[in-house]
């Protein structure tokens, strides 16, 4: 048995992208104390990050060792910018630049062979990716998905639990990708694992309904029809008569697997007028007739 189409649940509409004011590589210098005693020195430690703004916020991002940014970013103010860094325009330009463009060139074309079905072709791309940039949130879901596209579940498995730990994994520009991953974790049986991703996308981006409805879809294959109906009841609080939340409780009440505590619940969800506007597409939520991934 299968609930309600849910595909349109599980495709993301991009961010739209803003205009990008300041973006280059700077340095900032440490002075830091070495040895103790009478043998304290001083040294003068120069790190370098990729500066970007967008709008009012400017983030900073370390370089890792293959001069590309790699790890955490963090929010910095315009006077902590003008008074703790210093442009390096020759380096980016020289350096920094180039081996972006590199590392974006790859990641694409593991994305083409992997669009085309060719995973292994793709894997290869994605792993000369990940040596340059072990963090790379796009390449990390590249090679996820070609695992997970094959039925690799052992190396899946170590790339979810890379995934869930990355700060930048639910971040909006990602969000088509994060989907993608969370559906074809449920696709391969991995259900706890992709109830997880989904409790762990919650605790990051909580005002997203889509995220609640794809975790009830996880935990209605696990059984866990009381979590499921908790998770619907969130989504329709934040979009109120959502069809597709709607045509969900409709199909679990017919196939009678609503819990006998939650069903007055269901009952207050399901409003006459909530009713009447997903009632004539309910026959259709059974699985032989689901197109849902």
């Amino acid at each position: 048995m299968m609930p309600p189409n849910t595909q349109k649940t599980e495709s993301v509409v991009q961010p739209n992208k803003e205009k990008v004011e300041i973006r280059g590589v700077f340095s900032a210098q440490e002075i830091r104390k070495v040895g103790t005693g009478t043998t304290t020195r001083k040294s003068v430690h120069k790190s370098f990050w990729f500066v970007e703004q967008h709008g009012d916020e400017i983030h900073c991002q370390p370089l890792n060792m293959n001069y590309v940014p790699s790890g955490p970013k963090r929010k910095i103010s315009m006077d902590e910018l003008l008074a703790k860094f210093s442009p390096e325009p020759e380096f980016y330009m020289n350096s920094v630049f180039p081996k972006m463009q590199e590392l974006n060139a790859t990641i694409s074309r593991g994305d083409a062979h992997r669009e085309k079905g060719e995973n292994f072709t793709a894997e290869f791309e994605y792993e000369n990716a990940l040596k340059v940039d072990e963090e790379n949130i796009r390449a990390n879901f590249g090679i996820g998905l070609t695992y997970l596209e094959r039925g690799d579940k052992e190396k899946a498995q170590n790339i979810f639990e890379r995934l869930v730990k990355l700060e930048g994994t639910f971040e909006d520009e990602h969000k088509h990708l994060f989907n993608s991953f969370g559906i074809n974790l449920r696709k391969n049986k991995m259900l706890t694992q992709s109830v997880s991703y989904y409790q762990r996308a919650i605790e990051i981006t909580d005002n997203d309904e889509n995220l609640y409805i794809n975790l009830a879809r996880a935990q209605l294959e696990l059984k866990e029809y009381d979590e499921c109906i908790t998770n619907l009841q969130k989504a329709l609080s934040l979009s109120p008569a959502n069809e597709l939340v709607l045509k969900f409780l409709l199909w679990l009440r017919q196939n009678d697997l609503v819990p006998e505590g939650r069903k007055q619940d269901v009952v207050a969800m399901l409003t006459p007028q909530a009713r009447s506007e997903a009632q004539p597409n309910a026959d259709s939520a059974s699985g032989e007739q689901n197109t849902a991934g």
